[in-house]
């Protein structure tokens, strides 16, 4: 099988259902966000300090790729065609996650800024992807038909990567960098 098939060659793609629309389209952009994501997830997932993380990546990236076919699929035509489906334990599962890596946190008194280390950098640029999904999936919302959850779970997973950076930090024994405003 070929991967080109120039079909998008002035500028238009299909949705599954087989409507057509401008590669502009904001669920292109939604669905193609979350694909960003995803491979800024994989970065994170192949830092070393995650290496016992590789489970909760694997859902992750699953739900993510999920998500991006919930988003590609033709509202209209939105049950004529099979595509996987996100649950409620999808999104209690990152709770869970956040509750555990926060157990072994210190608590939270300070804004803190991005970096300290190259995974953590990494995982905050993941967290800032995930934020901008999740922007672009409520203005779809505005306009057309996106299951809550989609934006439930893109809401809960950047907060679970923030906490991930705060982990990640205290794993690899890096000092978080607070935000101290110039007054």
């Amino acid at each position: 099988m070929k991967i080109y098939t120039k079909t998008g060659d002035k500028g238009e793609t299909s949705l599954i259902g087989g409507t057509r629309v401008k590669k502009s389209h904001l669920r292109i952009e939604a669905y193609g966000t979350v694909d960003e994501l995803n491979s800024f997830l994989g970065v994170v997932r192949d830092q070393e300090v995650n290496q016992n993380r590789q489970q909760l990546f694997s859902e992750i990236q699953d739900r993510l790729f999920t998500i991006g076919s919930t988003l590609a699929t033709d509202p209209v035509k939105e049950g004529k065609v099979q595509t996987p489906d996100l649950h409620l334990s999808d999104i209690q599962l990152l709770e869970e996650q956040m509750d555990l890596l926060d157990e072994q946190l210190p608590p939270l008194r300070n804004f803190i800024l991005p970096g300290g280390h190259q995974a953590v950098s990494f995982c905050h640029v993941a967290r800032t992807v995930c934020r901008r999904a999740e922007r672009l999936v409520i203005a779809l919302q505005e306009e057309s038909y996106v299951d809550d959850l989609v934006v439930q779970y893109l809401n809960r997973l950047s907060d679970f990567l923030f906490v991930l950076c705060r982990a990640m930090s205290f794993e690899l024994g890096v000092k978080e960098i607070t935000w101290k405003p110039r007054m």
